[in-house]
């Protein structure tokens, strides 16, 4: 597989030399600057692509060209926002740039509790706390009947969370869950924003009355738009799962399971219509059995994510490391280094390690962290290959 990294810009503390020397051969990024809904211009992809390729790079994957909420919940504008999505899909494909990972999460984008939760030996990394989100619901969001979600073990964590929780812990769960996770990945809230609460919940608002079949109805209208534009120009979209991969927020969820990879996959049965293999997203899922997975659907996969998780019995999980948890990525890898060895993959979700703590990164997108998560990966890849070359 290729080796990529995601890179967030010109403005990234992470330098594109640095990460040619560490073996890094493609870059996965997006024109994070753009406001979600408008089109890319074609003059500032290729702008875009020559600097990253200026060092000795390519631009492999777009990760991500969002989907605005209207055409997730179909609203009156999702016709000229998918207009908008087709034009700059067909900017990308004039630019040679044909891969493109999106997600179909209605609001949240991803969601944890605590951004530095620590380890035994000093580092830290990302966390779901159900009790912690819980009241969040609960308590900050005040979102009606969110108490019919949790069972009586995890709202009674959450009553003594309300007793004891203070005023510099709730805004940090308020940064945490919709703020520091979401803006950095063209969110519909980023830091700075006056009030994310209220803004949240008007977005919120905007789904009243979806569920999950309409959801659905919505993701394959905007697939069957875009597929035309996809085939010209040979892009290959790749859906990533949802993360984590279980309803929150009394919002649907639709690609969470073996079930929900198969509807998308045969609702519009188009080989440019694929998945991006996060195997953090999907082992938080107790459901998920992510070898197998990565076995059925190896072949309409065009990305891989590599990461893993250790999920707790009270539903809670913690991001583990790349050679542990329930992503079992020696075994994942050993899927796709036989049945789709060109996929571009990136690791994910490195830890926080002593000496990138001062260094402002992006939740979640270490250095040193990532660095040796590839470092892991990348000995894996050379194992697996060596195995079968003997074969």
């Amino acid at each position: 597989m290729e080796k990529t990294w995601r890179w967030f810009g010109k403005k990234d503390k992470i330098q594109l030399d640095m990460l040619r020397q560490i073996g890094v051969q493609g870059i996965v990024s997006a024109l994070h600057d753009i406001q979600n809904g408008q089109v890319w211009p074609l003059e500032a992809i290729n702008e875009y692509k020559e600097y990253i390729e200026s060092h000795g790079l390519r631009w492999s994957v777009v990760e991500s060209l969002p989907v605005s909420e209207a055409i997730k919940y179909g609203g009156e504008d999702r016709d000229a926002l998918i207009e908008n999505y087709i034009q700059s899909l067909e900017n990308l494909g004039k630019a040679g740039v044909t891969t493109v990972c999106y997600n179909f999460m209605p609001v949240l984008d991803w969601a944890r509790t605590d951004l530095y939760y620590q380890w035994e030996d000093g580092a830290s990394s990302l966390y779901f706390d159900k009790a912690k989100f819980a009241y969040f619901e609960i308590h900050i969001l005040e979102r009606a009947g969110a108490e019919k979600d949790y069972d009586q073990d995890i709202l009674a964590k959450v009553e003594t969370l309300k007793n004891t929780v203070t005023k510099e812990a709730e805004q940090d769960l308020i940064d945490s869950v919709i703020v520091k996770t979401q803006g950095f990945v063209n969110g519909n809230i980023k830091e700075g924003d006056q009030d994310p609460v209220a803004k949240f919940k008007s977005l919120l608002a905007l789904y009243d009355g979806i569920d999950k079949d309409r959801l659905r109805l919505n993701m394959k209208y905007f697939l069957e738009k875009i597929m035309p534009v996809c085939e010209q120009w040979n892009i290959h979209m790749c859906v990533h799962p949802d993360d984590p991969p279980f309803s929150l927020l009394g919002l649907p969820r639709i690609v969470t399971c073996e079930e929900d990879i198969d509807w998308f996959l045969n609702a519009v049965d188009n080989p440019h219509n694929g998945l991006t293999f996060c195997a953090g997203s999907l082992s938080a899922g107790l459901h998920n059995n992510v070898p197998e997975l990565a076995k059925k659907y190896a072949s309409r996969t065009k990305f891989v994510h590599l990461r893993s998780t250790n999920v707790f019995e009270n539903g809670d999980f913690i991001e583990a490391m790349h050679l542990s948890g329930r992503g079992q990525l020696i075994d994942v890898i050993r899927v796709f280094e036989k049945e789709n060895p060109s996929l571009p993959m990136r690791v994910d979700h490195g830890r926080l390690l002593t000496d990138d703590a001062d260094k402002g990164y992006h939740p979640g997108y270490s250095f040193l962290g990532r660095m040796l998560a590839l470092g892991q990966i990348e000995g894996v890849m050379a194992a697996v290959q060596n195995g079968m070359s003997k074969q």
